[in-house]
């Protein structure tokens, strides 16, 4: 018989040095023998949910439901329910958990601050904001919740109060690198209101921390691209990029087996009758990242029948899921074996109801993931009734732009962005697949050019909501009035009435360009000079 005290403090050593396995050791001792003690259900629900394993997952959320119906006045509880909710892409349940939780008034700030992340990750940008406000207002010497509270800010239009909230970070912790990048992405710089010097002392101090080098430069190299320094800007960008290859390895060997498999998925159309889902409320947004796809997902959005629901993970959480893979789905050589036997009806239902409540009560809703480009196939399968927009940009834009930007580091989707060789290649690889769905979904994916969007705005727009199956309305044309939230660092950009400075920005950076415009042209698109 175990000294059930004597096990308990060693069970809240293990979980306090986040020591998971000895974790899981001590509770699965203690709970043969105290099968509702709450407390115990709770660490283990987190060591679970730590250990960041798919296959345990699911004992992370039984052990967590558990706590909180044992002691449901525990806003932690709840809120790390929430949280693993949230990391199983459960986002619907995961808002309406951390909702529960917000009513129980949490007093404190890692509450606070799992429950604004929580709300960001399922797209409730107003109520992620309330729980940084309160989190601020609880620490207001913590520089990671002015962070998180000028993030969520600056998705809902408040520019001003997000570049107070970035500077009160960066008072608090200088080395707060990504900060600096927000501050950099915030807004248009000028020569009389940019942050290059300090960045450049900054980085001049800490050249040897990868993240200064990762961040600082790519922030450096927006501030020097606003300020029309393109040789400098440039400069930056690569130093940063090549520090963000040091932390993630990447063969393009991996996409290029990717998109073979996804092609011999696919090898025809498909001539029987469609038995996924009839509905016909969802719009995929999709396309290369860096193309435009916010600002038409504004304009569409701009629409009384329309609305975002941003940029959702449901399908390809629910695709894999379906297929039974304990792997990465797109990994796979024989990616149809591996999802013949889904049911897409089933898969379609599951989608739409994974949606609620972002996707709310409007008639259509718009579901923008730039990379469901990869799902085409699956999407046609599950929802025969949905459309598909693909975002078209000249190739060397779409190039450029994505070496300019930082994306996720957590996310693999974004692994090629770090070389400019790369990007080339993977664009040649989309651009490829874009073709091949041409092909075997004739007539499921429309095509628009982003150029077109700007130039011509309402012909754009007309042929868009004519392929969408909805009527004209004038609000589509002053997406600049769309006062939904935008999940993303460069919010300003599309809180602007429609602009055309960014076609043909590739130019300013020509002469570093030609390797990259030799390899397009090799594979047939653009020319070499």
């Amino acid at each position: 018989m175990i000294d059930s005290t004597r096990a308990y403090t060693k069970l809240v050593a293990a979980f306090n040095q986040n020591d998971w396995p000895r974790v899981q050791h001590r509770a699965a001792q203690l709970l043969s023998v105290a099968p509702d003690n709450a407390r115990v259900h709770f660490m283990v629900g987190v060591a679970f949910m730590q250990m960041q394993h798919v296959q345990q997952m699911p004992q992370a959320l039984e052990h967590l439901l558990k706590a909180t119906h044992l002691e449901p006045r525990r806003a932690d509880y709840v809120a790390q329910y929430a949280k693993a909710l949230a990391l199983a892409r459960r986002f619907r349940e995961a808002r309406l958990v951390a909702d529960r939780a917000m009513t129980l008034s949490p007093d404190d700030v890692a509450t606070l601050d799992t429950l604004g992340m929580v709300y960001r990750q399922a797209n409730a940008q107003m109520q992620s904001a309330n729980a940084f406000r309160r989190a601020v207002a609880l620490a207001p010497e913590t520089a990671i919740t002015h962070l998180n509270l000028a993030y969520a800010l600056n998705s809902l239009g408040d520019a001003e109060g997000a570049e107070h909230e970035l500077e009160a970070c960066v008072r608090i912790e200088p080395r707060h690198w990504y900060a600096h990048l927000l501050l950099a992405q915030l807004q248009r710089q000028t020569t009389g209101h940019n942050h290059v010097a300090r960045m450049r002392e900054l980085l001049q101090g800490h050249g040897n921390d990868p993240g200064a080098q990762l961040l600082l430069n790519i922030a450096l190299g927006k501030e020097c691209d606003d300020l029309a320094d393109y040789p400098a800007a440039f400069e930056h960008y690569t130093r940063g990029k090549a520090a963000g290859r040091r932390m993630r390895p990447y063969t393009f060997a991996r996409d290029e087996a990717m998109f073979d498999a996804l092609i011999r998925a696919f090898p025809a159309a498909e001539a029987e009758v469609a038995t996924g889902d009839p509905t016909r409320e969802p719009i995929f947004i999709v396309g290369m990242p860096r193309t435009g796809t916010t600002l038409l997902d504004r304009i569409l959005s701009s629409h009384p029948e329309v609305r975002s629901t941003g940029e959702l993970q449901n399908f390809p959480t629910l695709v894999q899921r379906a297929s039974g893979c304990t792997t990465a789905l797109l990994g796979e050589a024989d990616i149809a074996a591996r999802t013949r036997h889904i049911d897409w009806a089933q898969l379609g239902a599951a989608y739409l109801a994974s949606t609620r409540p972002v996707s709310g009560e409007t008639p259509r809703f718009i579901d923008k993931m730039p990379h469901n480009f990869l799902y085409a196939g699956f999407i046609a399968r599950a929802l025969p009734n949905a459309k598909i927009v693909c975002l078209r940009r000249d190739p060397l834009d779409a190039c450029i732009g994505n070496f300019r930007h930082l994306f996720e580091l957590e996310s693999g989707f974004y692994d090629y962005s770090f070389n400019l060789d790369d990007i080339g290649r993977y664009y040649i690889q989309f651009d490829r697949l874009l073709a091949h769905w041409r092909k075997v979904l004739p007539g499921r994916i429309l095509e628009l050019p982003y150029e077109s969007l700007v130039e011509n705005t309402e012909a754009a727009a007309r042929e868009l909501l004519a392929f969408c199956e909805l009527p004209w309305n004038d609000a589509c044309l002053r997406s600049e009035s769309n006062t939904a939230p935008v999940n993303t660092p460069n919010a300003w950009q599309v809180r602007a009435p429609v602009y055309q400075r960014a076609i043909g920005h590739w130019r300013h950076y020509e002469p570093q360009l030609r390797d990259l415009r030799w390899l397009l042209a090799g594979a047939g698109i653009g020319k070499a000079d």
